[in-house]
């Protein structure tokens, strides 16, 4: 029985049917005042409209069964607010089934609670009542723990509901009339001992604890990121076995060779500013560094991280079902609870019912459609390609007579950074289109709506952040023309090509570069901005001596400093992770090293996000969850297009395909197969067209040039005319060929996967028929019983 002054736990003795008898009782005050704290500038008081406003909030919520407590400071005003028990036995009551077990199995299950999750609350109520009486005073405040998150997400509904048309709380913090509204950090000295340090950063988390304290839907995140950062193990082993492969052949690669030793091969110039032809020996290092991640094992590391991304799901899965049902929520329906939430907040509030037409239904898709698509997925995508393009361009004109030898590497590096800012300033415009997209569409419920606006901003983060790589990987050097026959921008300037290397190289630049940005940056941003915001707030408060003697004020005083949080707080970092696994499995084959950075910013990511939550931030309002909702099917979406990504840059990005052709069907062993050389002699010749010198309008003024007769350039033309080779149509013909192969076989072995890892474990189902079973089972007795009286 759960009352507004005492919390009484009732046991029975084990096999019988004797009433419950009372074992201790913990008084909830003693540990627990208020459910939320409300806080208003004083000047509110002042004015005569904010004040009525404040009084009419407040009435309200107290004609529902709130009390309130008002304690003013120097600067603001503070409101403790706290509901009436009856407000709680109303929403067990109307999510109680008609089979859920009686209060001795309740409390029964309190066993499944782990022997480690000692919080002070514990302590407390078990000096209080329920000290000596063995485990049932630690389990017992183990329930009051649950309970309390329990409380504040019931009364956090009730208060940002709407208590009439158009006047939510938000809209009075819009009009100042209140500042903000926050639960109280209360019980979470054990976490910042447990998990909330630098030096438990190897340690397993306390998941149980977290969800006491958080609610499960941030215990489910913490659970699925220490999950996703276990699997990256393996991966990071591999993807960094794949790369140091490349230094075994780093000398005796025989396109290396052959690079290194090209002193008589002239490369064509790149830009309009080069006044000299380029030896193709001086690309040496570069062709030995290329050959790291652009060797046969890439095709593998690819189909291998498929296979791992789909494991990775499938197990995820079968814990998420371990971790429900030992938090007793496998039935537990959260559309249920929503309506359950409506009524306690309003009894007379009708049911918004599920309605489909397809007139409307097919209008709304248009107008998403053209918004996201045409206006906004497209707009972004293109505005941003086209902004690095000319970026690109600009700095290679620029740098190309400041820095000649290096200015594509130079350019690769400053557009990758250029990226990185672009990145950082649409995610805030992406999140505002988002919105407004998800307000159009008016969701029927708040679930409904997150899932809806996960999907709407993901997609608009997705190009945001892998624009660029698009952009390397398919469209750069392949819309360039040929030497003296260059495509310019606007007539001026000449396209930016790949570098001489390949553009295997600049892909890989570009993705450490980016991935570098956001592991080691963004991480400590989010770690340093919420540090000195909370530091210099304690230091305002200690100059001004806004410190109180109440304790009861310094509590709040103390929550209030920390940094707020909102409907986003956890959102982003989901997104945060969504967008990281993305880089982790999309293009991996030109990265190899991703997983492995991965890995490394996930062991911070983990304790970054604890220290912020607990330390740092204000408490998120917990909220129950049974999954991770709609990232499951983004991780899913992702996945798939991994395999079409990477498959497209083994075949049209990495050279691959060529050595493959060159060695089977041109080279020397595919003329002779008696050939015991290397069959890649003569694969570089091969692969550089032949331009003639006096063709080009700048010819007379580079340096040298009179040795110059002919100079190559990587493409497949003939000599004369400058038209696309037959060996150019073959290689098309085999590249298109592999992607349509390696994109099958790679689904296939994902399908196989997925089919042969079951997603909920046989110990799962087996439990849950058991208490299927054994609720029959009592029906039977209990209908026995009364037959026979």
């Amino acid at each position: 029985m759960m009352g507004d002054e005492s919390l009484q736990i009732f046991v029975g003795s084990e096999g019988d049917n004797l009433p419950l008898m009372e074992m201790g009782t913990c008084r909830l005050e003693a540990f627990h005042q208020w459910d939320c704290v409300l806080v208003a500038d004083l000047q509110t008081q002042e004015n005569q409209w904010q004040r009525q406003k404040q009084q009419q909030f407040l009435e309200k919520l107290e004609s529902k069964g709130f009390h309130f407590k008002m304690i003013k400071d120097q600067k603001k005003v503070f409101f403790g607010i706290r509901a009436d028990s009856g407000i709680f036995d109303l929403y067990r009551t109307l999510l109680m089934k008609p089979e859920d077990p009686g209060p001795r199995s309740k409390l029964n299950n309190m066993n499944s609670i782990p022997a480690t999750t000692r919080t002070e609350r514990a302590w407390m109520c078990e000096e209080q009542g329920f000290k000596g009486r063995g485990p049932l005073g630690y389990h017992g405040a183990i329930l009051i723990l649950s309970f309390l998150g329990f409380r504040i997400r019931i009364v956090s509904f009730v208060v940002n509901s709407k208590m009439k048309p158009g006047d939510t709380f938000e809209d009075l913090v819009k009009h100042g009339v209140f500042e903000t509204m926050f639960p109280l950090h209360e019980g979470e000295k054990d976490l910042k001992k447990k998990w909330a340090r630098w030096r438990n950063m190897f340690r397993k988390q306390p998941i149980d604890d977290i969800r006491n304290y958080f609610g499960e839907k941030v215990a489910l995140y913490f659970a699925w990121l220490g999950w996703y950062t276990y699997m990256l193990v393996p991966a990071a082993v591999v993807g960094l076995i794949i790369f140091l492969s490349g230094f075994a052949l780093f000398d005796s690669s025989q396109i290396s060779k052959e690079i290194c030793q090209a002193e008589d091969i002239f490369m064509c110039p790149l830009g309009d500013n080069s006044r000299r032809y380029q030896r193709l020996s001086e690309l040496c290092t570069f062709a030995k560094l290329t050959h790291l991640f652009d060797n046969d094992g890439t095709v593998l590391f690819a189909i291998f991280m498929a296979l791992w991304a789909t494991v990775f799901l499938e197990i995820w899965k079968r814990q998420r079902a371990r971790v429900v049902l030992h938090w007793d929520l496998y039935g537990w329906d959260e559309e249920e609870e929503e309506m359950a939430l409506e009524l306690i907040n309003y009894p007379d509030c009708k049911l918004r019912t599920h309605h489909h037409s397809y007139l409307s239904s097919t209008i709304i898709l248009i107008l998403s459609l053209l918004m996201v698509l045409l206006g906004t997925v497209i707009c972004f995508m293109i505005g941003m390609a086209h902004v690095l393009v000319v970026y690109r361009v600009l700095a290679a004109a620029l740098f190309s007579s400041l820095l000649e030898q290096q200015v594509t590497t130079v350019v690769v590096v400053t557009g990758a950074v250029v990226h990185y800012v672009i990145i950082v300033i649409m995610t805030k415009v992406n999140k505002y289109v988002a919105l407004k997209l998800c307000n159009f569409e008016d969701p029927r419920t708040f679930s409904e709506r997150e899932s809806k606006f996960t999907v709407k901003f993901f997609i608009l983060q997705f190009f945001a952040h892998f624009s660029s790589l698009i952009y390397i990987a398919f469209i750069l050097g392949r819309i360039n023309g040929h030497p003296g026959k260059s495509t310019r921008l606007a007539g001026l300037w000449k396209l930016e090509e790949c570098h001489l290397s390949g553009c295997m190289m600049d892909l890989f630049i570009q993705m450490a570069i980016i991935m570098g940005l956001k592991q080691t940056l963004s991480n400590c941003v989010e770690y340093l901005r919420p540090l000195l915001v909370h530091k210099w707030r304690l230091m305002r408060a200690y100059k001004h001596g806004h410190e109180s003697k109440d304790p009861e004020l310094e509590e709040w005083q103390r929550n209030y400093r920390m940094n707020p949080v909102n409907t986003f707080s956890l959102f982003d970092e989901f997104m945060e992770m969504m967008i990281q696994y993305g880089f982790t499995t999309i293009f991996v084959a030109a990265f190899p090293l991703a997983p492995l950075l991965a890995l490394f910013s996930n062991l911070v990511e983990i304790r970054l996000d604890a220290i912020k939550m607990v330390r740092l931030q204000r408490r998120l309002v917990p909220r129950k969850a049974k999954d991770i909702g709609t990232w499951l099917q983004v991780l899913e979406t992702i996945g798939v297009l991994a395999v079409i990504a990477n498959g497209m840059v083994i075949a049209f990005t990495s050279e691959f395909i060529p050595r493959v052709v060159y060695k089977y069907r041109y080279g020397p062993c595919g003329q002779n197969r008696n050939f015991t050389e290397d069959c890649l002699k003569g694969y570089v010749n091969h692969s550089l067209s032949v331009f003639y010198t006096k063709d080009l309008q700048d010819h007379s003024r580079m340096e040298g040039q009179e040795n110059v007769t002919v100079c190559r350039y990587r493409d497949y033309r003939n000599d004369q005319g400058y038209n696309f080779s037959e060996q150019f149509w073959f290689i098309l013909a085999i590249r298109l060929a592999f992607v349509i192969l390696f994109e099958h076989v790679a689904l296939c072995i994902k399908l196989i996967a997925a089919w042969f890892v079951p997603d909920v474990p046989q110990s799962v189902k087996n439990k849950v028929l058991e208490e299927k079973y054994r609720i029959l089972r009592e029906k039977m007795c209990f209908n026995s019983r009364s037959t026979d009286v």
